[in-house]
């Protein structure tokens, strides 16, 4: 019986410490941290990034590191999107569309980040880390716009999509529990009317006679159109800082 006892006891002990050695190598990490950057978009007004017309951005997050590659990130984040037609049109047609917008995107994500380098183990020669990441979220907009010169609808509008968030981003150690990120993020959505022109297109002529000749001319209110066969983007580009409450050191 005592040979039993010994053996189980034994076994236990084999056990917790194959169990704390795995705590170990598997450093679960808890950070709660903030971020600023700047925040643009692309759709029917922009058709690429244009540096000009660029809001303010701002985050809240918490992560769990699940190991040294993994990590698990949530957070909200508050985000002022703009543009117009005016600033830079895409072609004349643009141009006499003479549609803008702005508002505000509150957006709630969560992602999961992957670490290429091993940063936080102990005895590691790198402080730093470049990383991908990819989740899920779901965005609320809330903009004031036109869509077209003569739009006859209220100027604010808001609309709600899902999202799903991408990107890379640079990770650098400052102390055992501080982390400085730079990271440029994706946001593929499912609307077309985060600028307020979608597939729903209001017929107008687009010949009227003129008021003063009484000939045919081009009316220009009837370029209340944009490209019905994608969605809106937007995208994040800021740094972030973040503090560790909890920390294993991690052995190699």
């Amino acid at each position: 019986m005592r040979y039993k006892l010994r053996n189980t006891f034994t076994c236990l002990g084999c056990l917790l410490v194959w169990f704390f050695h795995t705590g170990q190598a598997s450093a679960q990490q808890y950070e709660v941290g903030f971020g600023l950057g700047g925040a643009t978009y692309t759709g029917d007004i922009i058709r690429r990034i244009d540096p000009t017309q660029i809001g303010l951005q701002g985050t809240l997050f918490g992560r769990r590191n699940f190991d040294n590659a993994w990590t698990l990130r949530a957070g909200i984040s508050v985000a002022r999107l703009n543009a117009a037609d005016s600033v830079r049109p895409i072609d004349p047609v643009a141009l006499s569309r003479n549609a803008y917008f702005n508002g505000t995107m509150l957006e709630a994500s969560a992602v999961m980040e992957f670490h290429f380098i091993d940063y936080l183990a102990y005895q590691s020669r790198h402080r730093y880390s470049p990383y991908g990441f990819f989740g899920l979220g779901y965005g609320m907009f809330f903009g004031n716009g036109m869509a077209f010169q003569a739009d006859p609808s209220d100027q604010r509008y808001r609309a709600g999509t899902p999202v799903i968030p991408f990107g890379m981003g640079i990770k650098y150690k400052l102390k055992d529990r501080l982390f400085l990120s730079l990271e440029a993020g994706i946001r593929a959505t499912f609307t077309d009317n985060l600028d307020k022109i979608n597939n729903e297109e209001i017929y107008y002529p687009r010949f009227v006679d003129n008021p003063d000749t009484g000939e045919p001319m081009v009316n220009p209110n009837a370029f209340n159109f944009g490209n019905i066969a994608d969605r809106d983007w937007y995208y994040f580009l800021g740094i972030s800082l973040s503090y560790s409450f909890h920390q294993v050191k991690c052995f190699n």
